[in-house]
């Protein structure tokens, strides 16, 4: 029976191989496809960023395609005069936030600093393309990130053996999920993270971690799928309320405090607007992004504030990958994963550089440590 499963797998691996061989051949084939399915992308070509523009780098828009055929939009960020091959980053996040806010700031702060970045909105968000229009998923938002990782890894001017990511905020947990599944991704940094699988199945703080809880948001969006189906509205729900209720939760506060306000606002942000299609977020209830994330042997960064309500997230990344329980609100390290705890911060502190605490040069020391 054991030399039958071995005869099995060993059969089923070569079928992936030949399948590999076929679609190297058919190379040509397969970039005809490809620029028969690209999208038309409208991209904004003035500077609408919610931060300064550097005279350190280099800007321009750029496009490339997942595997689905989605054409994302993003903003490349080249270190000014600089020369060769380069180590490069993808940046994406927060969950509902677009390039254009903290995403593009943490790109362009890295490119001043020697790297090339790219800065993306991911599928059905932004300037990407997508129907319909604000739209999660945990296997095609990864995907995102694997795909920023095929086109960077096609640049002339980028090392492909040296390519790092970045998620902020709810791209903090499909960052590490992409660091499990491809190992082209030498080293990873996750900002105030959030697990948004875990949030979906749980609720805040882990307050509805129970069966029916589950089972009476399934209901939900099972019928809510029904009116939709029926109306063809797909409706919207999530985004930061405003104006902002006085007994709104401290994390609400926070939020709207960025999202709402002259500091973060911007018209193609779901969170600064009206928010997610109404089952926009149904398939992250029964698929953990961290199911594999013990299984990552190459370095990774958690950063969080100590006082930010999401701080459970990271710590909870932190212990799956290594074992071993962070102390709560303390920097911690074990082998090549660390948690970096940021005294008194909060969630949106991360955001952008208002508070001042974002801590750059750690980030740069741990990319030029781990693309080498």
């Amino acid at each position: 029976m054991q030399n039958n499963k071995k005869t099995i797998f060993f059969f089923g691996a070569m079928v992936c191989a030949l399948g590999m061989m076929t679609a190297c051949k058919s190379d040509n084939k397969n970039n005809e496809n490809n620029d028969n399915m690209k999208q038309e992308l409208t991209l904004t070509q003035e500077w609408d960023k919610k931060f300064p523009k550097s005279d350190k780098v280099e800007h321009r828009k750029v496009t490339f395609h997942n595997r689905y055929g989605i054409e994302l939009a993003a903003d490349m960020y080249t270190p000014k005069g600089a020369e060769g091959r380069l180590a490069a980053i993808a940046v994406s996040g927060p969950f509902g936030a677009v390039k254009e806010q903290s995403s593009g700031l943490y790109a362009q702060h890295m490119a001043e600093r020697g790297f090339l970045t790219i800065a993306f909105d991911p599928s059905y968000t932004g300037e990407s393309g997508g129907e319909p229009r604000r739209t999660a998923s945990p296997d095609i938002n990864t995907e995102d990130f694997l795909a920023a990782v095929d086109f960077l890894s096609n640049l002339n001017n980028v090392d492909p053996e040296r390519i790092g990511i970045i998620g902020i905020c709810g791209f903090g947990g499909m960052a590490v999920n992409a660091a499990a599944l491809d190992p082209r991704i030498k080293a990873t940094v996750a900002s105030t993270m959030y697990d948004i699988s875990r949030n979906a199945a749980n609720g805040y703080f882990d307050e509805n971690d129970n069966a029916e809880a589950r089972n009476n948001m399934r209901r939900m969006m099972a019928d809510a799928r029904t009116q939709i189906y029926k109306t063809g509205d797909y409706g919207r729900v999530g985004g930061v309320v405003d104006p902002l209720p006085d007994d709104a939760p401290w994390f609400v506060k926070d939020y709207h405090a960025y999202y709402k306000t002259p500091r973060g606002y911007h018209e193609r942000s779901g969170n600064s607007t009206d928010g997610w299609n109404i089952i926009g977020i149904q398939s992250f209830i029964n698929q953990p992004l961290l199911a594999y994330a013990n299984e990552i042997d190459r370095p990774v960064l958690l950063i969080h504030g100590e006082k930010a309500h999401s701080r459970y997230f990271s710590e909870g990344a932190f212990e799956k990958m290594t074992g071993q329980k962070p102390e709560p609100g303390k920097t911690t390290a074990v082998g090549n994963k660390e948690i970096f705890i940021i005294p008194g911060a909060v969630h949106i502190d991360l955001y952008d550089d208002e508070a001042g605490v974002i801590p750059y040069d750690k980030i740069e020391q741990f990319f030029n440590d781990n693309l080498k």
